[in-house]
């Protein structure tokens, strides 16, 4: 992780060698923390180059946002049998490539460039992932967990399809004009019609090469950027002046902006893109668990016997036989809260 703001020591943001490092840390203002997405090892029949930029040690969660995968781009056979999920949303952002998704409320579509697919776990869900065709074929996307509030995360599971997102004009200082494609709640004045819980944004933004183009954010939600094409600068938005640079960010970082601020602007040399999340801090610590959300170890230890049993909690996936995910071993330590350390 490396600091690109100017931390004061011994607050928030820059804690001093004896605070506490178990204490949790509320985001308190702006950040400009410039996080590597780690590679995380896929192999046998997933063999996949898969890399993870959230969550982080010190960064559990953006808003309600607790997951972030980009599995591409690259030429692979995807088999993701059947397999489990609690208190979360998938979010699927296809890039390039088709993948077949089933689940077992019924579902079974092609995911595909252009189409937000969301799956709603509630209680308890399973689905599995196939790229088409039995050979390799080009698979480039986004995975990224949501986390459900408690109002939601016991209820019924859900999936949604939507190929109708709205866009947002993203006016330029510099050069063209950028598009925002609103893929989760809202960003401006569009708002995208699947179901969210919680306060919370997810937005590709594409910068035309030589532009420079400003991104409104709500003060109060805390943001971060991912880099997916080109190379980015994010720059700091300073009432109507020209803000300095935070940082550049590439395809294999995530930047994280904190909160209080109300937009940056991004410019890049050639055509880029980058997600953009956010939203409203979450209303609690998570313990997250393998394919499993929640707020104590009892709880995750409930859903894998459940899913170990073969029982009625998690379905049957749609189309599949008796091919399934077994749940790995509980480590031997008691699960804990994940607590944001920035």
């Amino acid at each position: 992780m490396t600091r690109l703001d100017s931390p004061t020591k011994g607050t928030a943001g820059g804690l001093d060698a004896s605070a506490e490092l178990s204490a949790a840390v509320e985001c308190d203002g702006p950040r400009a923390l410039l996080l590597e997405a780690r590679e995380v090892p896929l192999g046998g029949v997933r063999g996949m180059e898969v890399y993870r930029a959230l969550p982080q040690r010190d960064l559990p969660l953006v808003g309600a946002w607790c997951f972030l995968d980009r599995f591409g781009p690259q030429e692979t056979t995807m088999r993701v049998e059947p397999h489990p999920h609690i208190g979360l949303q998938t979010v699927t952002w296809p890039l390039v490539g088709e993948v077949r998704h089933r689940d077992s409320v019924g579902s079974d579509v092609v995911v595909r460039r252009g189409a937000l697919n969301l799956m709603t776990s509630g209680a308890g869900i399973s689905h599995s992932e196939y790229s088409l065709g039995d050979g390799p074929t080009a698979l480039d996307a986004l995975q990224l967990w949501v986390a459900l509030p408690e109002t939601r995360r016991h209820g019924t599971p859900d999936f949604e399809r939507h190929e109708a997102l709205p866009t947002l004009r993203l006016d330029a200082t510099t050069g063209a004009d950028g598009e925002a494609t609103v893929v989760m709640g809202s960003l401006g004045e569009a708002a995208s019609p699947a179901s969210a819980f919680t306060p919370i944004v997810g937005a590709e933004i594409r910068i035309p090469a030589g532009s420079r183009v400003r991104v409104p954010l709500r003060p109060e939600w805390e943001h971060a950027v991912l880099g997916l094409t080109g190379e980015v600068d994010v720059f700091d938005v300073v009432d109507e002046s020209d803000g300095r640079l935070a940082a550049s960010v590439d395809d294999r970082h995530l930047l994280y902006l904190g909160t209080r601020r109300s937009g940056v602007e991004l410019s890049s040399s050639d055509d880029a893109t980058v997600f953009l999340l956010g939203g409203e801090p979450f209303e609690d610590e998570i313990v997250m668990w393998w394919n499993f959300v929640g707020r104590s170890h009892e709880e995750i230890v409930e859903a894998r016997e459940a899913w170990q049993a073969r029982g009625d909690r998690f379905g049957r996936v749609v189309d599949h036989g008796d091919e399934w995910i077994p749940a790995p071993p509980l480590p031997a330590v008691r699960l804990t809260r994940r607590r944001r350390r920035v």
